[in-house]
């Protein structure tokens, strides 16, 4: 008779405990336990026959460093130039990837399309959220938008399934290029008695998948959801399990979508993809700024242009702001695609440093697009937008600034101040507001623009408005 054992795990972080408790000693969360019951390991050996590596006959033995053969694979080519650039390459054959996102943001939506190019791969797409019927609609809908056909014997196998024992039966018959798993919180193992999505589901699963993944050489990307906070939901083993962690984010209510690298064990983790999305599926983006600059010669106040940075990749964007006469009392602090505690600090240094009175006064922050940027460089075009708002003064639309504000109101020095004036002359930037540091060592006879250099806020302000 199989033994059967309770334990109590941590939804947020997976800690064990013999017995439930309110608070996890591991990550401090409040009321996180939930109730497991596990089988021994003798009752679940027939289950794990099914699964990859469990036959008892190539179990790993220790060699030497030297005695390894490393072969150089090839990556397999998406057909898509910004989803490459972020995976840094390519698809690395045996990987485990990760792609998160809010739901309906178009995670299914930028897999599907990407196979659809991927004619000359066998993939395997498994589903545990939709009908085949479901897909092909919408596969459809994505080749008819772009020009593909697909011919008679081409395009990607289905599979509706949640068990991951069928799932790997079902891949060793077809032995496919390529497998993806729609979503990793749909699959579950009959040998671990708990619902799908669970915290236990959700490692065991992802660890035979990644051991499929590394025996047969075959790359696999799983979707994951993410919970309300924006964190990839599940344990957070499962990140560590992965070889690369892809977030897929944006407003649902713009049309544009960003592609981060959290984690590549392949590439660099500071690359960066935009998409648009459209009706007939997501167009990559190739030149972001000239999307993200409104195409209007009016004068407006409160807009200043940021020579902002994501990874890797230069682009410049509208900075708007609003600022008002307080009509409750009550100032409002709102920023969207900003962070507010920046805001707040940034509007300390305005009063401080430079003596613009804004404690009376509605601060509203926006930056066009949609898109959140972190990029610490567009501090000076924030305290720029919320001044020229608050003067009713518009700033030069054939100028942009880039800097980084300290709390003492200087102008600190930005990181890859070549990209970054490149972009703005190529987009007919006549004049350029940066830290005066970043001309050290700078070489300007490759440049038309006017470079100005500025060491504090109250410089540049004076540069932007005389």
């Amino acid at each position: 008779m199989a033994k059967e054992k309770t334990i109590y795990l941590c939804s947020e972080c997976g800690y064990e405990s013999p017995k439930w408790v309110g608070k996890c000693v591991a990550c401090g969360q409040w009321n996180t336990f939930k109730e497991m019951t596990i089988r021994s390991h003798s009752s679940s050996r027939k289950a794990n026959a099914a699964l990859p590596g469990h036959n008892g006959s190539n179990a790993a033995c220790p060699v030497l460093l030297s005695e390894v053969e490393a072969r150089q694979e090839a990556r397999y080519d998406l057909h898509d130039a910004e989803l490459n650039r972020v995976l840094g390459g390519g698809l690395v054959p045996g990987s485990l990837l990760l792609l998160g996102g809010e739901p309906g943001i178009g995670k299914s939506t930028l897999l599907l399309q990407t196979l659809l190019h991927l004619t000359e791969r066998r993939v395997l797409y498994v589903s545990g959220e939709e009908s085949e019927q479901q897909i092909k609609l919408r596969a459809d809908r994505l080749a008819a938008g772009q020009g593909i056909t697909l011919r008679e014997g081409e395009g990607p196998y289905l599979l509706c399934e949640t068990r991951l024992e069928e799932v790997f039966t079902h891949a060793k018959n077809i032995k496919p290029d390529l497998l993806i798993i729609d979503s990793v919180q749909t699959m579950s193992l009959e040998q671990i008695e708990s619902s799908p999505g669970t915290i236990s589901q959700v490692r065991e699963c992802a660890a035979a998948l990644l051991k499929y993944a590394k025996e047969n050489s075959v790359p696999v990307i799983l979707i994951g959801h993410i919970t309300k906070e924006g964190n990839l939901a599940g344990p957070k083993v499962l990140e560590h399990i992965v070889d690369a962690v892809l977030q897929f984010e944006g407003d649902r209510h713009y049309f544009y979508r960003i592609l981060r690298c959290i984690k590549n064990r392949f590439g660099s983790t500071s690359e960066l993809g935009i998409y648009e999305m459209r009706n007939e599926g997501l167009r990559p983006v190739d030149n972001p700024s000239e999307l993200l600059l409104t195409q209007n010669d009016e004068a407006l106040s409160g807009v200043a242009i940021a020579a902002a940075l994501e990874g890797i990749r230069p682009f410049l964007i509208e900075t708007q702001a609003l600022v008002s006469t307080a009509a409750y009392g009550t100032p409002q602090r709102s920023a969207t695609g900003f962070d507010l505690r920046r805001l707040n600090m940034l509007l300390a240094v305005l009063e401080k440093r430079v003596g613009f009175k804004l404690a009376q006064k509605d601060v509203f922050l926006n930056i066009a697009g949609g898109i959140r940027v972190t990029d610490p460089a567009i501090d000076l075009s924030v305290i720029a937008a919320v001044l020229s708002s608050n003067v009713d003064t518009p700033i030069d639309r054939d100028v942009c600034v880039t800097g980084e504000v300290g709390l003492s109101g200087e102008i600190r020095p930005v990181t890859r101040i070549t990209q970054r004036i490149a972009e703005a002359q190529k987009l007919g930037f006549r004049r350029m507001i940066l830290p005066k540091a970043c001309m050290k060592g700078l070489t300007t006879e490759n440049f038309s623009i006017e470079l100005v250099p500025v060491a504090r806020v109250e410089h540049a302000l004076r540069e932007l408005f005389g």
